[in-house]
């Protein structure tokens, strides 16, 4: 295995809407599954732009797809910190999302699901998503199949296969809603560890990409700052204020106390270059996020101490 840092590679979305689908995934899931093709490009349409991300998922096991209507789960997550939440529905016609306020969604209001799907907070424990399209690349069918057959097996709530989480070469790649941790080369132990934790309010550091709610950069600052205060809590650091472009960042996170730190983040280049992705002969150099400075900044009230 290449050394690689996985902090700062998770996919992009503050709200994830999940749909779920029966039957075989392609390639672009939306539109290349058993899920209406047209239906789908609408949804892409529909979501572009707003910040949510949407994904197809299936319990793990067998894919057959009846070809009934059957009832199918739905589930759209906020993951900003301060605003954090899941709601849960389900529905026999998924054009019903198309009546959903994605822009609304997406800055974290869920009036809109709850009130075209019946929608309402959804309890218990968080959901553990496991990309498994191997159809998007050969590493998750190999790798993450077997991962959400062996949580699903031992009892593990809420895992579901989904459609793909991006980082192909850090299969199998797990996504923990509501919070938006994503993680990479995951083991089942350790997900049950990261499930338990956030259940508690806890981020384990350990195989982490970073919070969906962030931009790359703010990702690998929020994580770096975690580590260097030694702060677990889930949902009390936010990423406030990025400044710069690539290669170099400087990024602001702030923690829910007033305490705030700057952040020196450059993209680099993951070397020697390596496959992107499984059954790929071309290599390439992924771009990387190293933090290179971090610092506590003053606050108002150590001044005027």
């Amino acid at each position: 295995m290449l050394d690689e840092p996985v902090s700062g590679t998770a996919a992009t979305a503050t709200t994830w809407l999940l749909l779920e689908q029966p039957g075989p995934w392609g390639p672009k899931a939306l539109t290349s599954s058993h899920l209406d093709p047209a239906l789908g490009r609408a949804l892409e349409a529909a979501a572009k732009g707003t910040g949510v991300r949407i994904a197809l998922i299936r319990r793990p096991g067998r894919h057959a797809d009846p070809g009934t209507s059957a009832v199918r789960q739905v589930y759209v997550a906020h993951t900003v910190p301060g605003n954090v939440w899941l709601h849960s529905a389900t529905t026999r016609d998924p054009s019903r999302l198309l009546g959903l306020d994605f822009a609304a969604l997406g800055a974290g209001d869920h009036r809109s699901f709850d009130a075209a799907l019946d929608g309402r907070p959804h309890p218990g424990s968080p959901l553990a998503l496991v990309c498994t399209n191997g159809k998007r690349d050969r590493c998750c069918a190999l790798l993450g199949r077997p991962l959400a057959a062996e949580l699903a097996a031992s009892g593990v709530s809420g895992t579901w296969e989904v459609t793909h989480l991006g980082g192909h070469r850090f299969s199998p790649t797990v996504l923990v809603l509501p919070y938006g941790y994503a993680y990479g080369r995951a083991e089942a132990h350790a997900v049950k560890e990261v499930l338990h934790s956030i259940h508690e309010g806890r981020v384990v550091l350990e195989g982490c990409r970073g919070c969906s709610a962030w931009e790359r950069p703010g990702q690998a600052a929020e994580l770096a700052v975690r580590e260097a205060a030694g702060e677990y809590a889930a949902g009390v650091l936010s990423v406030v204020r990025t400044e710069g472009a690539a290669p170099r960042w400087e990024v602001t996170v702030a923690h829910a106390d007033g305490r705030r730190w700057r952040v020196s983040v450059a993209q680099g280049a993951s070397l020697p270059p390596r496959p992107e992705s499984c059954g790929v002969s071309v290599l390439g150099s992924p771009a990387r996020m190293d933090v290179v400075s971090l610092r506590e900044l003053r606050t108002t009230t150590a001044l005027a101490s």
